[in-house]
């Protein structure tokens, strides 16, 4: 087994007013050469977007976006034709494939808007662009690790164009879990959310992050009520 920890003071950081975002990963103006990506998780942002502003139209092209909204509604549009809205409990997903162009913005006048952007490396390139939002039922993420993207379109949560498996939960203190990887030749990228754990063995506490390789099994402590997405990734395309 081997581990990469990034503790939440080491990620990059930019304060644009409008935007607070922290890159686990190197993006924009932060770039380290030790912290392209782990595999094909190439993004890991986490932005707030301060009220009644966002992301003017801009474009993508073969990448798999994912959007976690944390708090707050974000207000989505884009030039297949959705405009939508993402709460907290909703999944996003983009293929951006041959390109796509789309904007985001906090939808509220009073409140901002907390949410991660996760890009996956797709498998398939200059494939057809689509979108996709699923929402959670309420009470499912409670002491279970619930799974909300897969490479499967007919398999539990959001498809995307990679063999990449998403979890997303909330555990109180003392709960114990085991997560089993679908592929062995995976890696797993642990972010702590909220509250404090152990995983197999190196304490996580709120927003620090844990790579780990060459194992087939997570084993998984909450030292504090905490909030947890498991992202299991290719280690290469």
């Amino acid at each position: 087994m081997r581990t990469t920890l990034h503790k939440a003071d080491t990620r990059g950081h930019a304060n644009h007013g409008w935007l607070n975002s922290y890159h686990t990963f190197s993006f924009g103006n932060y770039h380290n050469p030790d912290r392209m990506s782990f595999g094909v998780l190439r993004v890991l942002n986490d932005d707030e977007v301060a009220a009644g502003m966002g992301f003017g139209t801009h474009g993508h092209s073969n990448m798999e976006i994912i959007s976690i909204p944390l708090e707050g509604d974000l207000e989505h549009k884009d030039d297949m034709g959705n405009t939508t809205v993402i709460r907290q409990g909703d999944i996003q997903a983009m293929s951006a494939g041959r390109g796509i162009q789309h904007s985001e913005k906090n939808k509220s006048h009073d409140q901002q808007v907390k949410f991660l952007q996760i890009w996956i490396l797709p498998n398939k390139v200059n494939v057809t662009p689509r979108y996709d939002q699923i929402t959670l039922a309420q009470g499912s993420l409670k002491n279970n690790l619930k799974q909300i993207v897969s490479p499967n379109t007919n398999d539990e949560g959001i498809w995307i164009h990679q063999n990449a498996w998403f979890s997303l939960g909330e555990f109180d203190k003392d709960e114990t879990n085991t997560y089993i990887l679908k592929d062995t030749a995976n890696g797993v990228y642990i972010f702590l959310l909220e509250g404090k754990c152990t995983v197999n063995g190196v304490t996580l506490e709120k927003r620090d992050g844990l790579g780990i390789e060459e194992t087939d099994k997570i084993d998984i402590t909450y030292n504090e009520n905490s909030k947890i997405l498991l992202m299991e990734v290719p280690m290469a395309n």
